[in-house]
């Protein structure tokens, strides 16, 4: 009987540890694109690397008229060069299009350095204002809707971290009715 006794009682402590500890899990969820999508810092840094771009698509753009015009220039010229001459040219040239062709991928990679290099600490004040709205409001996981195919219920949390950033939820403008 004695036995018996602490099975029942070993048993409910562990179903009431367990309940407890149930009880203390608190899951939240956040789409983090959609976040940093609205962030204004997120803005700008759109708006400087597409003036990047632009820039660049210039450049590249006019060193390549520059090619093509050292091209035809030599088609056209090559007849009266010397052999030494026209193979100079030829050289100068081959330089000109390989030139052209590095500055298209060392854009790119510009570029793309560029946009890491912005989007690093947008990233991180996301993640540390979610890190904050889930302290304070007594989220113990959040996880991010881009990864998340199947999980327990939880709360949406984008309007708590927009907030705290004092990003502004914008309504949608109802639909025009017509007549």
């Amino acid at each position: 009987m004695k036995k018996m006794f602490v099975v029942a009682a070993l048993a409910l402590t562990g179903f009431g540890a367990s309940a407890q500890n149930k009880a203390e899990i608190k899951i939240g969820y956040i789409n983090t694109d959609e976040l940093i999508a609205v962030m204004p810092e997120y803005q700008t840094a759109m708006k400087e690397m597409q003036d990047l771009q632009e820039s660049l698509d210039k450049q590249g753009q006019e060193l390549n008229d520059e090619a093509e015009q050292k091209r035809d220039q030599f088609l056209k010229d090559s007849s009266s060069y010397t052999p030494t001459m026209k193979e100079i040219k030829r050289e100068e040239l081959i330089k000109l299009i390989q030139r052209v062709q590095n500055y298209s991928n060392e854009a790119q990679e510009k570029i793309k350095q560029i946009g890491q290099q912005k989007m690093t600490p947008i990233q991180q004040k996301a993640v540390e204002t979610i890190r904050t709205v889930s302290k304070e409001k007594g989220y113990t996981h959040v996880l991010d809707n881009n990864a998340v195919l199947v999980g327990p219920p939880g709360d949406d949390i984008l309007p708590m971290v927009k907030a705290k950033l004092g990003i502004k939820e914008v309504v949608p403008a109802a639909p025009i009715k017509k007549p």
